[in-house]
């Protein structure tokens, strides 16, 4: 199972945010460039990206800050948050980023996600972000009545890299994945399902890789010690 060590950029900076709340932010870092080589150099394989400006305006913002970072590490690179036009997702492939989360466009409008699936295969991930198992979207500040395993299975045949799941009452709440939802999203589609919200310790890694993951992506556990990501990578190779 993959480790997608995040980094959140709202400002220019590094941060992280409570359940999706604006009002709930924690500074980590003034220079997310030297986080991503931080990461790099302890390890990881994938660097994972949240424009939160960009998700909350809908259209990319931080553009820049990514470009930076895409240019000091050599590892692949994901990034979402406010791309939801095709001129948003010709920039953000622009940036040099190997693969583009599509969260509220894709889910408000399935025949264009479809279409941009289809011009980027394998480049275009699905973000899947829910609340009591229906889905969000704009920032997480509108929920919909779609429970997110059916939109899943609707997507589930296209040309799709991955799906991340992210359960928002989890998000950057240090309390443990869902556990349950991810086991079911992950029987129900044969598509790679990454991890996203509440991974806390390294026996929680540890529970996701058992569940056949393809990855997880780890925030504030990182960045306030509770987790060290070389013990995550070890913890993220399943037993047999």
């Amino acid at each position: 199972m993959l480790i997608y060590p995040a980094i959140d950029l709202r400002g220019g900076q590094c941060v992280r945010l409570r359940q999706g709340d604006y009002a709930q932010e924690t500074l980590f870092d003034a220079d997310p460039v030297a986080v991503a080589r931080r990461w790099e150099e302890h390890g990881a394989e994938w660097l994972h990206l949240v424009d939160l400006d960009g998700a909350k305006a809908g259209k990319p913002v931080n553009g820049e800050v990514i470009r930076s970072i895409r240019d000091a590490v050599r590892i692949p690179i994901q990034v979402g948050g406010g791309i939801r036009e095709d001129g948003h997702l010709a920039e953000a492939f622009a940036w040099g980023v190997d693969r583009v989360i599509l969260g509220t466009r894709a889910l408000k409008d399935p025949a264009w996600f479809r279409e941009a699936c289809e011009r980027y295969p394998e480049r275009i991930v699905l973000g899947l972000d829910a609340r009591e198992g229906r889905v969000a979207t704009h920032g997480w500040l509108e929920t919909t009545d779609k429970l997110a395993v059916d939109v899943a299975k609707h997507v589930a045949a296209w040309a799709l890299a991955a799906i991340v799941y992210t359960d928002i009452a989890r998000d950057g709440m240090l309390g443990g994945p869902n556990f349950d939802a991810l086991a079911e999203l992950n029987a129900a589609v044969d598509v790679p399902i990454i991890a996203s919200g509440g991974v806390t310790t390294v026996d929680d890694v540890r529970q996701l890789a058992e569940l056949r993951l393809d990855g997880c992506i780890i925030g504030r556990s990182l960045y306030e010690g509770r987790i060290e990501l070389r013990e995550a990578l070890k913890a993220a190779i399943p037993s047999d």
